[in-house]
């Protein structure tokens, strides 16, 4: 069976934006750059995971990983130019989410 596209572009979009955490990634690192340990006390994802959606998003262009050579060596990441440009669209989903989803109670405690 032949496989359909109506646009490669926007179906390649929404690959890389629907895996899990990787917009709330994005919209972590929105407020700017930040550690590996800083991210990870603030989302609710494994270590493991949050680096292994940094390296996707590193290597899509989104995300910048960006080494100090201190002792002890510090890393920050941060998004670029093309992270950036997503941020309409995270503000986007953050203003619907605000009118139309409604959280259950144990979310809205959180």
């Amino acid at each position: 069976m032949e496989q359909f596209s109506l646009c490669p572009r926007v179906e390649k979009g929404m690959q890389i934006l629907s895996k899990r955490w990787a917009i709330l990634i994005i919209y972590q690192l929105l407020s700017g750059p930040q550690r590996f340990c800083t991210m990870e006390s603030a989302l609710p994802i494994s270590g493991r995971l949050l680096s292994e959606r940094l390296k996707e998003l590193e290597l899509e262009g989104i995300v910048h990983r960006e080494v100090y050579p201190e002792t002890p060596v510090r890393i920050e990441y941060s998004l670029t130019e093309k992270g950036h440009a997503l941020e309409p669209v995270v503000r986007a989903m953050e203003t619907w989410s605000s009118a139309w989803i409604e959280l259950d109670n144990e979310a809205k405690k959180a």
